[in-house]
C-alpha cells in the first residue's frame, strides 16, 4: 500500500461484536458502516441506534461509547488534515467539516463507503483506493457537513485546559499526578477537576486511559508487540492494559494481530 492521502490511517473490520464500549474519544474522525446487527450509541450524551446499512460519523474529540448486539461493522479513522484538504478543494477555503448527524441512513453513502472499504481490504491499486476514498468523502461532506470551523482547529475553552491536554499528550507514557496537572493549569486540584471534566466530558483518569489506549493501538498496528505497546503507552500492568482496551474497543488487543481485519494504511 502506498497512499499519501491515507498515511497511517487505521482500519478495523469486525464480524460479530456483542460488547459494551466505555466512553472515550479519538483525535481523528471515526467513519464507519454497520453491515448487520445493531449498535446502541451513546454519543455526546444522546442515545442513538444504528441498524444495518447505516453510516456512523464521529467528529474528532467527541465523547462516545455504547453497546453492540451481533454487530458487524467496518470503521476507519481519517485525520483532520485529510477532510479539511478535501473541503478546501470542494469549496475554496480550508476548514474542518463538522457532521451534526451521528447515524446516517443513506443508501448512496453506504454504497460509496462500502466500495472504498472493499478496495482497501482487497488491496486494490492506490489510484483506485484514493479515487473511491475521494468519491465517498466528497459525498459525505457535500450532503452532511452542515458547517465547518477554521483549520487548524483551535480550542474555544480556556488556555489552561489546552496546556493540560498538551502536557498529557507529551507525557502519556509517564506517570502523571493530579498535582502536576493542576499546577500546569495554575489552579487548585478542586477547581482543576471541575474545569477538566467540563472541558472534556471525562475525568482526568478516563482521559489519560483513552489517550494511552489510542497510542497502544497505533503501536500494535505498526508492528510493536502487545507487551511493549502497552508499556510504551504508559501501562505498567499488562492485565490493566488488556481490560482497559476491551472496555473501549469491545475486543482484546490480541485481536489486532488478525491482520486481515486490521490495517494501518501506510
Amino acid at each position: 500500500m502506498n497512499s499519501t492521502l491515507l498515511n497511517d490511517t487505521a482500519f478495523e473490520n469486525i464480524a460479530d461484536s456483542t460488547s459494551n464500549f466505555s466512553c472515550h474519544f479519538h483525535d481523528t474522525y471515526t467513519i464507519g458502516l454497520t453491515h448487520q446487527g445493531m449498535f446502541t450509541s451513546l454519543h455526546e450524551h444522546k442515545i442513538t441506534q444504528a441498524y444495518e446499512r447505516s453510516a456512523r460519523i464521529i467528529n474528532p474529540g467527541e465523547i462516545h461509547g455504547g453497546e453492540s448486539h451481533a454487530w458487524q461493522y467496518t470503521n476507519f479513522y481519517p485525520n483532520v488534515e485529510l477532510l479539511s484538504s478535501l473541503y478546501e478543494q470542494m469549496y475554496g477555503e480550508k476548514k474542518m467539516p463538522i457532521f451534526e448527524q451521528h447515524i446516517i441512513q443513506d443508501d448512496e453513502l453506504y454504497a460509496r463507503l462500502f466500495l472504498f472499504f472493499q478496495a482497501v481490504y482487497t488491496n486494490e491499486a492506490t489510484m483506485l483506493v484514493e479515487s473511491k476514498l475521494i468519491d465517498a468523502l466528497s459525498y459525505l461532506i457535500a450532503h452532511f457537513a452542515h458547517h465547518a470551523t477554521p483549520y487548524p482547529f483551535t480550542c474555544n475553552d480556556s488556555q489552561a485546559m489546552s496546556l493540560v491536554l498538551e502536557y498529557i499528550h507529551d507525557n502519556i507514557a509517564s506517570d502523571m499526578s493530579l498535582d502536576a496537572l493542576a499546577i500546569t493549569a495554575k489552579v487548585s486540584k478542586y477547581h482543576f477537576l471541575r474545569l477538566f471534566t467540563h472541558h472534556t466530558g471525562l475525568t482526568p483518569h478516563q482521559y489519560i486511559i483513552a489517550e494511552r489506549i489510542c497510542k497502544a493501538k497505533t503501536l500494535v498496528l505498526e508492528g510493536e508487540s502487545l507487551s511493549l505497546a502497552g508499556l510504551h503507552a504508559g501501562f505498567s500492568d499488562q492485565s490493566h492494559f488488556i481490560r482497559s482496551f476491551r472496555k473501549i474497543y469491545g475486543y482484546s488487543p490480541k485481536t489486532l494481530l488478525q491482520k486481515s481485519n486490521f490495517i494501518l494504511y501506510t
